[in-house]
């Protein structure tokens, strides 16, 4: 694995606890650094920090708070 890939890793602390959890990356990444980027999108998906899941956090927070309005009314 080059050093770039490794200063990376240890810079990006969602990369770096999702390759704790899947060891099985590293075989890849020590085969070539271009899946550094699968890598990253694979550990926003298990994290859920996508765009897609934060509108969708953001989407049943208001759902909840227009509930709890319509409980006060």
């Amino acid at each position: 694995m080059d050093l770039y890939t490794i200063n990376y890793i240890k810079n990006n602390k969602l990369v770096y606890d999702y390759l704790r959890i899947n060891s099985y990356w590293y075989k890849y990444l020590n085969r070539d650094s271009g899946y550094l980027k699968n890598v990253e999108e694979e550990a926003k998906k298990y994290f859920k920090v996508t765009l897609e899941d934060r509108i969708r956090n953001f989407s049943n927070n208001i759902d909840t708070i227009s509930t709890f309005l319509d409980l006060l009314k």
